[in-house]
């Protein structure tokens, strides 16, 4: 099957390369890699490529069977009806939202252009439509800096907060949660559903802890583990990376390796965070994930960012940067800090540091930028606005 790129990133060109791609006969798409371009398996949908957030670049295969086996199973879940798409076309996130709308034989509503609270609303609330006198049920997917921006505008703007309640659910992803974030969305009214994938699941699988219909969890050696059809087919071009994360099990059984650890209670999975992002700190292993999820629930650091940084005496140590404080505050917010973080994750793994910055630097996913953010605490952590 022949691969082309999408005439642009604008969600309408990209609606109508995965509308010929998923319902007709193609091409494939490509999103993401400008110089994508040839032949890919019979049956390929799209091929998103994503730099993640620490920047190693990756080609993703994903089969037309797959993105919709996903759309189906998070429609048995949650419902079917009308979706808004607020987030990048191009990332797989976006991809589903728009593969959903399609097999709904409706035409996603879309919030174009840099994301804000106003727009988000006029275009949520414009999406208000009945058939047969019963109202049709709404759905929007968005990470959390974007649901956490729309806490913030409907404190002082009744129409940001009417559109956060008008959803049937809001699917939340692409990284964790602040518990902190989902309680103010609770009490807003907001419905949130809390998602786990990637582009290597076409998506989010596994639903507030819970498996779609179809997909398998397995913890194996502390990683988590997927199965089912809405993985991908590999990455392009690159069959040794694709056979050493999808490996099968001896009864013929594809996973795919998350490299996330995690564990599996009561039938709930609980991701604790990346394996390779771990410290060594005075030879103690250090998640900075853990480190980043305790940091985020101390009220008023929901968006902070945990990165490493060499320590003279431990080897290793991370830091936290802060947006939106001031730098006098640094100290102060550093002994709260490692209070918390010593309580919750143990003293080895308290911050050596807090950097205020103006404001967190992201990716167009919306997730952080982390790659930037190290090479700015290793420069000396100097303001964006510099």
């Amino acid at each position: 099957m022949r691969l082309e790129p999408a005439a642009s990133d604008d969600p309408r060109d990209v609606l109508r390369a995965l509308r010929a791609a998923v319902l007709g006969a193609g091409p494939a798409v490509a999103l993401g890699g400008s110089d994508l371009a040839g032949e890919v398996p019979p049956g390929t949908a799209a091929v998103v490529t994503t730099s993640g957030s620490t920047g190693v670049p990756k080609s993703v295969v994903i089969s037309r069977n797959a993105l919709i086996a996903s759309a189906y199973a998070t429609a048995a879940r949650i419902g079917e009806g009308a979706w808004l798409l607020a987030v990048p076309a191009t990332y797989v996130a976006g991809v589903q939202v728009i593969v959903r709308a399609l097999l709904a034989d409706r035409e996603p509503a879309v919030v174009a252009g840099p994301f804000r609270a106003e727009p988000f609303a006029a275009a949520a609330l414009g999406m208000a439509s009945h058939v047969g006198g019963a109202r049709v049920p709404s759905y929007t997917s968005l990470v959390p800096a974007q649901l956490q921006r729309l806490l913030d505008a409907a404190e002082h703007d009744a129409t940001v907060a009417q559109a956060l309640r008008s959803f049937e659910a809001i699917l939340i992803g692409g990284q964790a949660l602040a518990p902190a974030v989902r309680e103010r969305a609770e009490a807003a009214g907001a419905r949130i559903v809390r998602t786990y994938g990637s582009s290597e699941t076409s998506g989010g699988c596994v639903y507030d802890g819970v498996p779609l219909d179809g997909v398998g969890v397995a913890i194996v050696d502390g990683e988590v583990r997927l199965s089912g059809p809405t993985l991908a087919e590999g990455y392009l071009g690159d069959p040794e990376r694709t056979a050493s994360v999808f490996p099968s099990d001896a009864a013929g059984t594809r996973w795919y390796r998350t490299g996330d650890g995690g564990e599996i209670v009561g039938g709930v999975l609980n991701v604790t965070g990346r394996l390779d992002n771990v410290i060594v700190s005075g030879g103690v292993n250090v998640s900075l994930d853990r480190v980043e999820a305790a940091v985020r629930g101390i009220p008023g650091l929901e968006s902070a960012v945990v990165v490493p940084i060499p320590d003279t005496d431990w080897g290793q140590g991370s830091a936290v940067v802060v947006p939106g404080i001031d730098p006098s505050r640094e100290r102060e917010v550093l002994a709260a800090v490692r209070e918390v973080v010593g309580a919750a994750v143990g003293a080895p793994a308290r911050p050596a540091r807090v950097i205020a910055i103006a404001e967190v630097p992201t990716l167009r996913s919306g997730k952080p930028d982390r790659a930037t953010l190290r090479r700015l605490v290793g420069e000396g952590s100097p303001d964006p606005r510099d």
